[in-house]
């Protein structure tokens, strides 16, 4: 926990840690709560790994730090989770999709997670290699952090990646929650986001009360344009 005032919990995604947070900096006015996600970073992977056993890990610590109304930012996968908290916890108040969806994958995707996972256990480098960079919209113009989440990467091992991938492909639909809790739900989109195509965006977002914040990157919004982000962030937990 650093900083003083409402506190803000930062969900990183898949193949990245608490050092994406980097980019946006500190934010004054927050006391910001940054979490390793199982198998990511300093945090070791746990058996049965799934979004909602991550989730009753947050919940287990915001209870332990006695926080008692807080938000969370959640970037892909880290969205994921930070949908299963807001669910299973009432001391959890807005939570913020930044490259990050609410709904079930498709039988395609599915596949595709599992096809990764088996990947891995003999190409690990060779997935990386090709998955990251496909994640920004002009790789060359980030070729330094490119570089950098990819060393990074390359220090989890093929059996966290294989089941963070899926553990993403079973996870549950939660457009009900959307719903529900619209006013709570705050999403940041990239444009380019091939990962979650704008379009595809729209669709779900039909007959739900939420309107997207539509910003000029790919999945890597933090990334590539970073100070954007950090004031969305800011207009969304009040800083």
């Amino acid at each position: 926990m650093t900083g003083n005032g409402r506190p803000v919990v930062f969900l990183h995604g898949f193949l990245e840690s608490i050092s994406m947070w980097k980019y946006l900096g500190d934010f004054e006015g927050v006391q910001s709560i940054v979490v390793d996600l199982p198998g990511h970073g300093e945090s070791p992977l746990i058996p049965e790994l799934t979004m909602q056993s991550i989730a009753n890990l947050i919940i287990q610590l915001l209870d332990e730090l006695k926080v008692v109304s807080y938000d969370i930012v959640g970037h892909s996968m880290g969205g994921y989770v930070a949908l299963e908290v807001k669910k299973n916890h009432n001391s959890c108040d807005k939570i913020i999709l930044l490259n990050s969806n609410f709904w079930q994958d498709t039988a395609l995707k599915k596949e595709d997670r599992y096809r990764v996972a088996a990947l891995v256990k003999e190409r690990k480098e060779v997935f990386l290699n090709s998955a990251i960079p496909n994640l920004f919209l002009e790789p060359h113009r980030f070729q330094g952090d490119v570089d950098a989440l990819i060393d990074e990467a390359k220090s989890i091992s093929w059996e966290s990646i294989a089941e963070a991938s899926i553990a993403m492909s079973e996870r549950t639909d939660n457009r009900i929650l959307v719903k529900e809790h619209c006013q709570d739900v705050v999403i940041i989109q990239g444009l380019h986001d091939t990962t979650i195509p704008q379009k595809v965006m729209l669709q779900k977002l039909s007959g739900i009360e939420v309107l997207p914040h539509m910003v000029p990157s790919g999945h890597m919004a933090h990334i590539e344009c970073g100070a954007l982000i950090r004031h969305l962030i800011e207009g969304c937990v009040g800083v």
